[in-house]
């Protein structure tokens, strides 16, 4: 039976805007938003979380990335892509861990005008981040320096918030299984998320997070964290463990989680909760190694 990894993220409480993007029409540089129940939050999308990822791998190893960004040019690059000729890029999930954890599509005709499309499904799958707290139409205006027009004064969608999101990865299916520990590494140190054309310094990185080990192939563990007062709790997760539906041995419960009553109640209910985010992700992948041994045997 596989083993699947489901992580769930909670930011630290931070202000986000979109310095970069593109507004609506006007100079009014919007959120993305999303209606829950009867309040309306502002939401990252997952493109623009694997976007942060895919620059924490090319920072690290540029020689294990496919496709790589030119900040310079503002430009994406491939391995071996040549610029007058674009049909001739190469995928290889093999080599390269981006093509194994995103996946590819490359859509082309081939001979005799069949398809030859080339594509592979992304093993890493990235949730839609939602802040933990409403939008209530906070902006913010600023004005170009120097002499100033009609245009001058422009004004930015602010929202003090946290946020969070969810991966799952199944291993077993990644061409080299050790990935799973990169995966790891890249939510601590995950820095600028971007992509639908926006961009903005906000720390993504997790406050808290929980980290779910287990044969069952559903999460079980997404949006667990909301808003309790001025902190974050996770009574959605309490109850789960309480009732049988999450088994305590799956999880592993870290960050300033742990500091609060609900890091005390899982830690009764038999869950492994730490302090810090650091030493829980390295305890989850001391847990992943029989599945990676398992794997190369």
């Amino acid at each position: 039976m596989s083993k699947h990894l489901f992580i769930t993220v909670v930011t630290p409480t931070a202000i986000a805007a979109n310095n970069r993007g593109e507004g609506d029409g006007s100079t009014l540089s919007t959120l993305q938003k999303i209606t829950c129940g009867n309040d309306q939050h502002t939401t990252v999308s997952a493109e623009a979380i694997r976007w942060g990822l895919r620059e924490y791998l090319q920072n690290t190893d540029q020689s294990q990335v496919n496709r790589t960004f030119d900040p310079d040019k503002d430009e994406y690059h491939l391995k071996h892509e040549k610029p007058e000729n674009k049909d001739n890029a190469e995928y290889d999930p093999e080599k390269y861990i981006d093509d194994d954890l995103f996946g590819y599509m490359d859509a082309k005709k081939g001979a005799d005008n069949k398809d030859a499309t080339k594509k592979r499904r992304g093993v890493l799958e990235v949730s839609r981040a939602i802040s933990l707290d409403p939008y209530w139409g906070d902006i913010a205006f600023g004005s170009t320096g120097g002499q100033k027009g009609k245009t001058s004064i422009h004004s930015i969608e602010v929202h003090r918030t946290a946020y969070q999101y969810s991966l799952a990865l199944t291993p077993e299916s990644l061409k080299k299984i050790e990935r799973a520990d990169i995966v790891l590494d890249a939510i601590t140190s995950i820095r600028h998320v971007g992509g639908n054309h926006s961009r903005f310094l906000y720390e993504f990185r997790p406050e808290s997070i929980v980290i779910r080990i287990t044969d069952d192939p559903s999460p079980w563990i997404m949006n667990c964290f909301k808003r309790v007062g001025e902190s974050v709790g996770c009574p959605k997760l309490v109850r789960l463990v309480e009732v049988k539906d999450i088994d305590a041995s799956e999880l592993i419960v870290a960050g300033e989680i742990a500091d609060t009553p609900y890091g005390s109640q899982l830690q009764n209910l038999g869950v492994t909760v730490h302090r810090g985010v650091k030493e829980a992700i390295q305890k989850a992948k001391e847990a992943l190694n029989p599945v990676k041994e398992e794997a190369k045997s």
